[in-house]
């Protein structure tokens, strides 16, 4: 007996499973809107604008990178890319203002800087009672030789006339007995005294407290020891405009010293000036 051959049965093809979808590439757009972001504050804090500026550098560069990942359907944050390139390009904006401002401040700065320190500085020297100039030639003015170069060291009873119109004149040296409650002076040197004017020619006060006297002796230059005695009085107080203030000082040099060169600085905003006194 024979049995019928029997096909295989085969069933219907099951389908391929579905590819699943690349994630979406958002990064850079939400870098772009964060620096974005941080960039713009920055551009409203003043010194600031250099941060700014390198924040919305970057922020626009991603978001438009990130702009370009939307449109070919790698990001779905097109929305987000777009506000990170906005901002960046607005903090860079105001980080261009902010260098402009910042610019503009130095630079007012710097110049009354320069203002203040040309209104200090010495303009003039006049030649006291001889009436001549710096230099001591003849045919000066009484009001000394304006537009001439202020020298280094002063004659005495010759005056510097600041540009604030500040004026400081010193006396020539004159032999001086410091008593047995004296200090600053040795037993075998000589002590000098001299007279400091201060004139205030400014419209403004002057702080004579600030005037501060240093001495040198000799033709080595050793310093010269202050001496603090009775009837030695320094200039202090306030000068009002227009007013004076007198003081007398000492000082101890070596017994074959034949000059004394004294310094004045009258303060913190004006230069210093030397007068060489002979004795």
């Amino acid at each position: 007996m024979s049995h019928p051959t029997q096909q295989p049965q085969y069933g219907a093809p099951h389908p391929a499973p579905p590819v699943p979808a690349a994630p979406a590439r958002n990064g850079l757009g939400t870098a772009a809107l964060v620096l974005g972001i941080i960039g713009t504050v920055s551009g409203f804090i003043p010194l600031f604008f250099w941060l700014a500026g390198i924040l919305g550098l970057l922020a626009l560069i991603l978001g438009l990178v990130g702009r370009g990942r939307a449109k070919r359907g790698e990001a779905t944050n097109k929305g987000v890319t777009t506000a990170g390139a906005i901002l960046g390009l607005v903090a860079l904006i105001l980080s261009v203002v902010g260098a402009y401002l910042t610019y503009k401040a130095v630079d007012t700065a710097v110049d009354e800087i320069n203002k203040e320190l040309s209104n200090t500085a010495p303009k003039d020297t006049a030649g006291g009672d001889k009436g001549t100039g710096a230099a001591g030639d003849a045919g000066g003015t009484d009001g000394g030789a304006e537009g001439d170069k202020v020298p280094e060291v002063l004659s005495a009873d010759e005056t510097i006339i600041y540009d604030d119109d500040l004026k400081i004149t010193v006396s020539a040296a004159k032999s001086f007995t410091p008593s047995d409650i004296s200090s600053g002076h040795t037993a075998g040197n000589k002590a000098y005294k001299v007279t400091v004017v201060v004139e205030n020619g400014s419209k403004e006060k002057f702080d004579a407290d600030m005037v501060l006297l240093e001495a040198r002796a000799g033709k080595d230059g050793v310093t010269a020891e202050q001496v603090y005695d009775d009837g030695l009085d320094g200039v202090t107080g306030t000068v009002a405009p227009g007013k004076k203030a007198t003081g007398t000082y000492a000082f101890d040099v070596p017994a074959d010293a034949k000059t004394l060169t004294v310094e004045v600085t009258p303060g913190f905003e004006h230069e210093a000036q030397q007068w060489e006194l002979k004795f």
